[in-house]
Parts: structure tokens; sequence; C-alpha cells
């Protein structure tokens, strides 16, 4: 298996922590130039540590702030082409469908279908060049079967994938895959949210809803970010050149659908 990525360079969002601290950390480990990507730079500072040895770097910027986005990935591009682009950004807060507000949806589409396609467009040109190309985008098992209590995040992520899909068939003619990686619950500072917001709103303590959660799992335990993360690299490498305009679920068998 080819999973080589010396010469690559990739941008990963999100990278400060969780899952996609875990995968910028995988691809550096197989020779790629990494630049992490979020708001926090002290957390960014202390992530590019993690990395193997190599020259990575950072950016920093909001994703609530598109203008910001497009400016620090101008800057990025003026240090090389990059072939790799892992679009992964935190959850919209949970809540039910119907109550949520409409300045929720334009957040949450800002956050995640905006700034991917922002990206996609200004890497573009790089990845058409060197003929190689591999986007990645870390979702949801919503995009399979709406979950329970997150109303607008199923909205958000089921509109990622239909994108992730058009632009795959649009893309692959220049060595360009674009997929998707359907996390089901994994230990990151997202699930520990979700679990202290059920136990408030359901008055049981955290341990009995983590408990029933695992349950709901064949696997019977969350999964780690590391396992997210080999998968993700091997879509990012030359052995997933033939993989493209698929979703992934990455969920222990939890979620009830073929």
């Amino acid at each position: 298996m080819d999973l080589d990525l010396k010469g690559k360079r990739a941008l990963v969002c999100g990278s400060s922590q969780g899952m996609g601290l875990a995968i910028a950390k995988e691809l550096s480990s197989l020779g790629s130039r990494v630049t992490l990507f979020a708001r926090n730079e002290d957390s960014l500072k202390e992530a590019l540590q993690e990395l193997a040895p190599g020259d990575h770097d950072y950016l920093v910027a909001d994703f609530d702030d598109l203008d910001a986005v497009k400016t620090k990935v101008k800057e990025g591009l003026k240090n090389g082409d990059y072939h790799i682009l892992v679009n992964n950004s935190g959850g919209p807060a949970p809540g039910l469908l119907a109550e949520a507000d409409l300045l929720d949806f334009e957040v949450a589409m800002n956050r995640h279908l905006n700034v991917s396609h922002l990206l996609v467009q200004a890497l573009l040109p790089g990845m058409k060049k060197t003929n190689y190309g591999r986007v990645v985008n870390i979702i949801s098992t919503s995009v399979k079967i709406p979950i329970v209590g997150l109303g607008v995040s199923n909205t958000v992520r089921g509109a990622m994938a239909s994108w992730s899909k058009t632009l795959a068939s649009e893309l692959g003619q220049y060595g360009i895959t674009v997929n998707n990686i359907l996390p089901g619950f994994i230990n990151t500072a997202r699930i520990e949210s979700l679990i202290a917001g059920k136990s408030k709103n359901l008055g049981k303590t955290e341990m009995e809803i983590e408990e029933g959660m695992k349950k709901m799992i064949p696997a019977g335990r969350f999964g780690e970010a590391s396992e997210i993360a080999a998968y993700a690299a091997l879509l990012c490498s030359p052995s997933g050149a033939y993989i493209n305009g698929t979703s992934l679920r990455i969920d222990g068998g939890r979620t009830g659908s073929i």
C-alpha cells in the first residue's frame, strides 16, 4: 500500500485539537508538510509541537469570518500549493429543528459549507496543476440517519454531503478526489459537550448518559480520534486515488442503515 505523502502539502482545518489534530499528526508522520488551521493561536502553537518533524506551519482565523479565512489562505499559498484539504469544524449547538432560528442556519452554513467551498476554490488551481488533489470532509453519521436533537447540524451536514458528491463528479478528471468521513461517537471535546447537555436536559448523571450511548454501539465503546485519522490518511494517499464521492461511516456499527 502506498501511503507515502512526501512532497505533498496539507491544509487541515480545526486542527488545534480532537480529530483535526489527530489527522494532522497522521499526515505529518507519512511525510506531508502540514498547515494547521484554527482560531486559537496558543492552541495551534502547542499542536504544532505534536507533529512529526518537518516544515510545518499554521494559520489563524475564525471560521465565522469568511474574509479572514480567505486572507489567511492566500498567505498560506505564498509558501506553495496544497495537495490535500481536510475540512473540519465544530458542530452546531444541539437543539430541536422546529425551534431553530434562521441565524442558526446562517452561522452553521458559513462555518461548514461556505468555508469549505471557499477553501476548495482557493486550493483547486494548485491541485489541478499537479494532477493530485485530496479533499476530505469530516461530517457526521447524520448524513445517513438524522440524529435526534441535532436539527441544525443534521440539515447542514446533509448539505455538505451533497456538495461533496457533486464536486467529486466534477473534479475526478483532474486527479482530485472528494470524500466524506462520517464519525460516530468519538472521544473528543464535542462528545463531552453532548454528554453534558444530555445530562442537564434529562436529569441523569453524565456516567449514565455515556453508558447509554455506548449501549447503542455494537463495538461497545466510543471511537478514538486516531481511528478517524487512519482512514483519512488512506483517502489522502496515492492508494486512495480510486476512492471518490464516498461517505464512509466510522461508528463502531451504530448507524442502523446499510
